[in-house]
């Protein structure tokens, strides 16, 4: 018994050395890094976030402002009508107690704003001096505000096509497409269908489209303190092709001749089997690619093969049936980039390079999944058909979105024409599923028109 109290005792003392050790203070350069990881945390593009807010617009700062203010007024409320200053104990599965302190209410952001703000000055200022030392003053408030509002805000610098930048605030809410309609706003260009946001991935020479759906500030998030990322705002004629064209990516055995000659019916026609029906259907794309191999300089050329789940490859000594096929790479986790110049960086066989990879890697990995295509056209092929697999129906919808935007503005503004084509006239009943091969029931598939252009016999033509 005595050895057991000893013990006791030892264990008392140490728990009492921990305890003490948790209080020590934080060293000033410990704490003036974490502030600025703080800080860097709310904005993007930009070396601090004084000089983000700095690049807003004086109506954009008021607005984020009042959108804060907001924020905190709703926070307030719910903290004061909870009980506070309480400390209750709870008994665990073990018989130990633990304490749980409830929050304090907040100081008053009324204030806290009178708190925060300079002391009047002794002599009157200059108009100017006046509006500068006012804008000075909302982004002293804006800083304290930004560390205390409860939905996530980023400052953004947006690169144009022509060197210049745009400055916006984005919040967790708001999709691409909201960006997207918000830089409309800002820089008067049309509304194409084309217009996209891109980021750029300079340690890899990687880039790619953001999706109309996403909610930006989660993949910016992901970025590293020390990223040399950009957002760029430029024209992607590729964006949608696969809606303006589908044929290239769905008859991409036949012939050219032959999609060329296709009519717009027969592509709403193809638009309406492959995804308004009851599952929607990944374009049944195959062929040989480059695979960069784990750990290793050298390109292998394999066969793959694209499904509804992943792309799967031929191995060695084995047939294309379902059951000797291989995963490569499932979707779910991943995004694809396309690249630049990898010829030179990893003697790539071709420049037509993409990668796969998850979001939060940002630099060179062994998780990164490279593979080459042969020309341009093949490479346009699987990026684009990866992505119907990956996002399914909601990539149509973002198609349908952007069309209907287009066409509004331009009957706002009474232009004749747009440099894209018009959207099917049939509607969406529902919204199809992904199967898990990827192709649908045969029985489902309706009857061409009686003008259809019956396909040419197997094996005339090339594939691409």
């Amino acid at each position: 018994m005595e050895d057991i109290d000893t013990m006791f005792t030892d264990l008392l003392g140490e728990m009492d050395l921990l305890t003490q050790s948790l209080g020590y203070e934080t060293d000033p350069s410990e704490m003036s890094s974490s502030s600025s990881q703080i800080e860097n945390n709310f904005s993007i593009g930009f070396t601090d976030l004084k000089e983000s807010l700095n690049e807003l617009e004086d109506h954009d700062l008021d607005a984020l402002m009042a959108d804060l203010g907001s924020d905190l007024t709703e926070t307030e409320e719910t903290l004061n009508a909870a009980k506070t200053g309480h400390v209750h104990t709870q008994q665990n599965k073990s018989g130990y107690y633990t304490a749980q302190q409830h929050l304090q209410a907040p100081i008053p952001s009324s204030q806290m704003s009178s708190s925060s703000l300079p002391p009047e000055p002794s002599e009157p200022l200059l108009a100017g001096e006046a509006e500068a030392q006012a804008k000075a003053d909302k982004i002293k408030l804006a800083l304290e505000k930004l560390k205390e509002a409860k939905v996530k805000k980023l400052v953004v610098k947006v690169m144009m096509s022509d060197g210049s930048s745009k400055t916006l605030m984005v919040d967790e809410r708001q999709t691409v497409r909201d960006v997207l309609d918000n830089l409309f706003e800002k820089t008067h260009c049309d509304c194409s269908m084309d217009w996209s946001l891109c980021e750029t991935n300079p340690e890899l020479q990687a880039e790619r489209g953001f999706e109309d759906h996403e909610y930006l500030v989660e993949p910016l998030s992901a970025w590293t303190r020390d990223s040399e990322n950009q957002i760029l705002f430029l024209l992607r004629p590729n964006k949608y092709l696969l809606f303006k064209d589908p044929q290239i990516f769905y008859l991409w055995k036949k012939h050219k001749q032959f999609m060329n000659e296709i009519k717009e019916c027969h592509k709403e026609l193809l638009l309406k089997e492959n995804f308004e029906g009851p599952s929607l259907i990944v374009p049944d794309l195959e062929g040989p690619l480059y695979l960069r191999e784990d750990g290793k300089k050298s390109w292998k050329r394999r066969y793959f093969l694209l499904r509804a789940s992943g792309i799967y490859y031929v191995p060695k000594g084995k047939t294309k049936t379902s059951r000797d096929l291989a995963c490569f790479i499932q979707f779910d986790k991943v995004n694809i980039y396309t690249t630049t110049d990898y010829k030179q960086k990893y003697k790539a066989p071709t420049d037509f390079c993409f990668i796969l990879k998850h979001p939060q890697i940002q630099k060179e990995s062994q998780y990164i999944r490279f593979l080459c295509c042969d020309d341009e056209h093949t490479l346009s092929l699987w990026v684009n058909s990866i992505r119907v697999a990956k996002y399914g129906a909601t990539l149509y919808h973002n198609y349908q979105t952007a069309v209907r935007r287009a066409l509004t503005t331009t009957s706002t503004l009474h232009v004749t024409s747009l440099p894209v084509s018009s959207p099917p006239t049939h509607s969406t009943g529902h919204i199809a599923t992904v199967r898990a091969n990827g192709h649908p029931d045969q029985d489902y598939l309706s009857e061409p028109p009686p003008d259809f252009i019956p396909p040419p016999p197997p094996g005339w033509g090339s594939g691409v």
